[in-house]
């Protein structure tokens, strides 16, 4: 791994980019962000971003409610339990649950509070006939696990990716939407900033990866079989320019709804995107246009924000992200701890 005094920005950037993308992607959730939209979000985010004023916080959603979840069962001194995690789940969601989730993790959270958590993974399973849910809701929170797999083996990240999806995701699609984005941020982390970046050499190891985990998949059987790695080559295609870039083709090759399937790559695009910003812009400039990008496409942008700030926080480290605009985000402390925390973990070992 890099050294200390790289990793530990790195490791509060990650959660910290997650956690504004949760709450400046809020507010804009599901709008038609036509040129005005997009207007009113770039003069929001340069008034947050400028000089300090008050305000109510922006809050969080469910996004970060569960990422809070997910890192806090990693922490468990007796390691990490999918019963402990959906634990977190239950006791966060009838604390508070106008967090904005989805009406099936409700359903899922009801039945586990019922059964007192005897199978922790049981009510996911038996979700839409049987198939469980394809949505983004467990990509969405597994930054913590990337972060807690800085020194472990691919092999790891993976189990983990995958025990905690299913906690309340158990379709293949939202299985390995969250390897993708684990791999993601487990890539920008590990990655020396200070170095030149090569978006080739990047989406290549992720496609690499991905192709390595659906490999397994019948094609007879399964017409998604391939779904991650086509859609890794649609965000090629893009950069490439063999597509033009514009949100008319962003949205129809690769999403923006909470399937994790067109929308975990998405997150992917918005990071790599901006990453080209480095020959003319700063690094801070790079995160900041990450934000305002992922939240510009609509849809379940506060999910895709945050999913794209969490690789980008992850990749340059906390200074690239303003401090003005980070008094105005809910929990600050609590997440910057969290990531703290989870460092400490892992340079213990």
């Amino acid at each position: 791994m890099l050294d200390k005094a790289i990793m530990l920005p790195k490791f509060r950037g990650s959660l910290l980019g997650a956690l504004i993308g949760d709450c400046c992607g809020a507010p804009f959730e599901g709008q038609l962000m036509d040129s005005g939209s997009k207007l009113v979000l770039k003069k929001n985010l340069d008034k947050l971003e400028g000089p300090p004023f008050k305000a109510p916080y922006k809050k969080y959603t469910d996004d970060t409610a569960m990422t809070v979840g997910v890192a806090r069962a990693l922490l468990e001194p007796n390691g990490f339990t999918q019963k402990q995690l959906a634990k977190n789940f239950v006791v966060e969601y009838f604390k508070e649950p106008r967090r904005g989730y989805g009406s099936a993790v409700c359903e899922v959270f009801r039945k586990l509070k019922q059964s007192k958590l005897s199978d922790p993974t049981g009510p996911a399973m038996a979700q839409f006939h049987g198939s469980g849910s394809f949505g983004n809701g467990a990509a969405m929170r597994v930054s913590p696990v990337a972060l807690y797999c800085a020194n472990k083996s691919i092999d790891e990240l993976l189990r983990l990716s995958r025990e905690t999806a299913m906690v309340t995701h158990t379709n293949i699609l939202a299985i390995n939407g969250a390897i993708l984005q684990a791999l993601a941020v487990r890539q920008s982390l590990l990655l020396n900033p200070n170095e030149p970046f090569s978006w080739k050499e990047f989406l290549a190891e992720l496609k690499g990866h991905m192709i390595e985990v659906e490999k397994d998949n019948d094609p007879d059987l399964d017409s998604n079989c391939h779904a991650y790695e086509n859609q890794l080559e649609n965000v090629e295609k893009l950069l490439e320019n063999k597509v033009e870039q514009n949100d008319e083709n962003v949205l129809n090759l690769l999403g923006h709804s909470v399937a994790a399937l067109y929308s975990v790559p998405t997150a992917v695009y918005c990071f790599l995107r901006h990453t080209q910003d480095l020959t003319v812009d700063t690094e801070r400039k790079s995160f900041r246009n990450t934000l305002e990008y992922s939240i510009s496409l609509g849809g379940d942008c506060d999910t895709i924000g945050s999913m794209a700030c969490a690789i980008s926080g992850a990749y340059y480290g906390d200074s690239v992200i303003s401090p003005t605009l980070l008094q105005h985000c809910e929990s600050v402390e609590t997440v910057s701890s969290l990531s703290e925390q989870l460092f400490k973990s892992v340079y213990s070992q």
